[in-house]
């Protein structure tokens, strides 16, 4: 596939049209666009990254692997981010990214990404704010899975994804789910049941859909609002002066 058109894509993914529009145009030349497929792996554990990824709508997770094959979710990255941050030259990270949610993305090669970091320019800027953000957002999710019950837990994975696949339909299994959210599948299925008891989701054949919004943010823990909080401040998107 060929360069992307910034006017169609770039926009769709938060960090990308955080970047003044004449920038922007120069990177369209760098990013090629990718579909993911459910349970698509980036990059696993101490694997050199050769290439970050833009999501354009889906979802990705970071998790880490454990010895007996279960893994547990750390972070989640949609259109608000970047997938493969902070990197550094032949560089890896601690965690598996695998695509949770189809969608597309924009990849660019982990050279010229690492050369715009070099450059010191808009995107270094916005990558650098949303880097910490999802630092805050892996403690943040730390606490989480510690304090919070299956059911807040599950609204807030539901709401941030949600917010990213901009549908209210989208296809994720209980297996699936219950590895994200560190629970056993009966438990993933119970909670789940729970939400779709109260008229909030309705779940079928490994589709979920939101149905009542307002109700799931109730059920939520506060750590939604807060994640998605630093997640926004961190993206801002400036007025974007076509001359700059």
């Amino acid at each position: 596939m060929g360069p992307a058109n910034p006017d169609n894509h770039q926009n769709r993914n938060h960090v990308l049209a955080a970047v003044p529009a004449a920038e922007a145009q120069r990177l369209a030349s760098l990013l090629t666009p990718v579909s993911l497929e459910i349970k698509t792996v980036l990059f696993e554990p101490g694997e050199r990254i050769d290439a970050v990824h833009f999501p354009l709508d889906g979802v990705v997770s970071l998790v880490t692997p454990l010895e007996d094959g279960a893994i547990v979710e750390v972070a989640t990255v949609g259109n608000e981010g970047v997938v493969g941050v902070p990197l550094v030259p032949g560089g890896s990270l601690a965690v598996r990214a695998i695509s949770q949610v189809p969608g597309r993305a924009l990849r660019m090669e982990a050279s010229p990404f690492l050369g715009e970091m070099e450059r010191r320019g808009a995107l270094y800027e916005v990558v650098q704010r949303y880097t910490s953000a999802l630092f805050g957002q892996i403690a943040q999710a730390a606490a989480c899975n510690r304090l919070h019950s299956n059911e807040e837990r599950l609204s807030r994975w539901l709401l941030m994804s949600h917010d990213r696949v901009g549908v209210d339909e989208f296809a994720i299994t209980h297996e699936f789910l219950g590895q994200m959210l560190g629970s056993r599948r009966a438990t993933v299925t119970l909670s789940a049941g729970i939400l779709q008891a109260a008229g909030l989701i309705r779940y079928h054949r490994g589709h979920v859909s939101i149905i009542d919004r307002p109700g799931l943010e109730g059920v939520a823990c506060e750590c939604y609002s807060v994640i998605k909080r630093e997640l926004d401040d961190a993206i801002a998107q400036p007025d974007r002066d076509p001359a700059t």
